[in-house]
């Protein structure tokens, strides 16, 4: 029997990277998934792949209507739901002096709030269908000081202080919360950094060399790490903090 039969997932930010890679091993493991993102064509363009068993919804994570709708769709469609990844998130890299009110407001707004609310509209359905898991995707950002990150730190910081707090608050539903916290991870966003650069393949290059066993962690990776927390083989792991970070914090 695979891992996650019969199960029903919510994914933000699911089109792309993480997310992507998270929706792909869901579906292998036999749950059905709504890919929510805000780049619904992307999303659609997934779905299909995976058709029957993943449906497209676009998704502002910053909107508590969206939200509403999703949990919505996700009850008409699946009638229920297992499985919550708040995955949806943005990146920001500078000094604190150097960063505007604006950018300070839509890192916080996407990553910490997106998270919020996935949350609190999905954990009432969570309850209605019996309990379940939800699994936010925090970074290795809360634990260790990374140089140009406070502001991005201070979002996933608080993804991570909010789950272990809800965890206990969720228990006694039968709903296991979970985070993850990766390291660097070999996605999109990652392209776009080293792109800035006069030589992109040498700041990937330099990325990989900074890492103990000397590559960037894999989406996949990731995934993986996904379905064990999603799986009925979590049932004791509760409010936990899951490094996959290819030993950047055992430094």
């Amino acid at each position: 029997m695979k891992r996650l039969e019969g199960k029903r997932a919510i994914v933000t930010g699911g089109a792309a990277g993480i997310g992507k890679a998270i929706v792909q091993q869901f579906v292998g493991e036999g749950a059905k998934v709504i890919i929510a993102d805000i780049d619904f064509t992307t999303a659609e363009l997934l779905a299909k792949e995976l058709q029957p068993n993943a449906k497209p919804f676009k998704l502002n994570v910053t909107s508590s209507d969206n939200f509403k709708s999703l949990v919505e769709f996700c009850e008409n469609e699946f009638n229920g739901l297992d499985i919550f990844v708040n995955n949806a998130g943005i990146g920001l890299a500078g000094k604190l002096e150097d960063t505007n009110e604006e950018d300070w407001q839509r890192i916080i707004d996407v990553n910490l709030k997106g998270t919020f609310l996935g949350m609190k509209y999905g954990i009432p359905l969570l309850k209605k269908s019996g309990g379940g898991a939800v699994i936010n995707i925090s970074s290795i950002a809360a634990l260790v000081g990374l140089v140009d990150r406070a502001v991005y730190s201070a979002a996933k910081g608080g993804i991570m202080a909010m789950t272990r707090a809800a965890a206990i608050d969720y228990v006694n539903d039968n709903i296991r919360i979970n985070c993850i916290a990766p390291g660097t991870v070999d996605t999109p966003w990652i392209e776009r950094i080293t792109n800035t650069y006069a030589d992109p393949a040498a700041a990937k290059k330099g990325m990989m060399e900074r890492q103990p066993h000397g590559r960037l962690v894999s989406p996949d990776e990731i995934a993986a790490m996904a379905v064990y927390l999603a799986s009925d083989e979590s049932k004791s792991t509760i409010g936990a903090v899951m490094v996959v970070d290819g030993g950047m914090t055992a430094r």
